[in-house]
């Protein structure tokens, strides 16, 4: 995709502020979503970078990241793990517990839903701080399995949470 694809993609996305609380400049996906266009659009940038890579699985964390995991995994005919919030899968669980910045939260997978043997993508929507990036990164790689590459949608560059991942490859397509 050229870069007037990218910046269609980023002129899309709807900017709120005081959302959620004051002082927080929200980036609205939803706005990106409901172009089908721009929604494939966004899926193949992400996708074409993995074609030859031969991936087994894509790993995404609820909610946001499972619109592109989801999608993502389907073009590139991997299987798909959901790493979810603690208490919301059935069965047996793997489970890693991360600051935030203000406490901790726990993300889990279940135990079968990754082999040793895999090649693992990991797509989200969005890179802030990078916490909840890192906390999925462990949970992959605490399961035995390869991370092949991170990629975002969308990356907050002030944020710098790019700086929590550095020994992984790492990608966005947007940069705020």
């Amino acid at each position: 995709m050229n870069q007037k694809t990218i910046e269609n993609l980023k002129d899309s996305i709807r900017s709120i502020p005081d959302f959620p609380k004051k002082g927080i400049l929200f980036r609205d996906i939803t706005t990106l979503l409901k172009d089908a266009r721009k929604f494939r659009d966004a899926v193949e940038i992400i996708a074409a970078k993995y074609q030859e890579k031969k991936i087994d699985k894509v790993a995404a964390v609820e909610a946001r990241g499972f619109i592109f995991g989801g999608a993502v995994a389907y073009k590139l005919g991997a299987g798909f793990i959901p790493i979810r919030k603690k208490g919301k899968l059935p069965a047996e669980v793997h489970e890693v517990t991360y600051q935030l910045e203000y406490g901790q939260d726990t993300l889990q997978v279940h135990r079968d839903a990754i082999c040793p043997q895999d090649k693992v993508l990991i797509v989200d929507d969005l890179l802030a701080t990078g916490g909840t990036a890192e906390a999925t990164c462990r949970l992959i790689e605490e399961s035995g399995a390869e991370i092949i590459g991170i990629e975002f949608l969308i990356e907050l560059t002030d944020l710098r949470g790019r700086e929590k991942l550095k020994e992984y490859p790492i990608d966005s397509v947007i940069r705020f």
